[in-house]
Formats: structure tokens, sequence, C-alpha cells
């Protein structure tokens, strides 16, 4: 038995419903997946990133060189230097 409906709009549209909604865990901005599995279409809230996929999509499979606490304050100061300088 299904736990809700919704109706397609003539854009392709669908709400779902406040009980789905409340089940998933998905409120305003949630990003909901679809997915066939088996012949079936599920829908489910998409998971958040981990900071490895963060890491995979800035660096791909190359790892950065590692560096010094110095090294960075040193890069952020010439950083913010060279953006905000005024001359």
């Amino acid at each position: 038995m299904a736990i809700a409906r919704s109706k397609i709009t003539a854009q392709g549209q669908i709400s779902i419903p406040a009980d789905v909604r409340r089940k998933l865990g998905a409120g305003p901005g949630s990003i909901v997946e679809w997915d066939d599995e088996d012949g079936k279409i599920v829908v489910r809230r998409a998971g958040r990133f981990t900071s490895e996929d963060i890491h995979r999509a800035l660096f791909g499979a190359r790892t950065p060189k590692k560096r010094g606490l110095a090294e960075l304050k040193s890069g952020i100061r010439n950083y913010v230097w060279k953006r905000h300088a005024r001359g």
C-alpha cells in the first residue's frame, strides 16, 4: 500500500507530501536522489559530502604537498596583502 501520492505537473514537477518529507528528514534546500534498483524507482535523501569527497573533487588522485604552519601562515599573509594592497 502506498504511503502517499503526488500528482505530476505539466512541467514534470511533483510535491513531496509532508509525511514523506518527515520520514526522509528533508526540508527546504534538501536534495533527493532517484535510483533504479531492480526495476523499482527508489527516492532517498542525498547524503552530505565527506571531507574525502571534497578532497578528491579539488585535488583528484594527487596528494597535495605537505607544508608547515609557518609556510601556510606566510602564504595566507601574502595572499591577503596582494588582495587588499592599495597603490
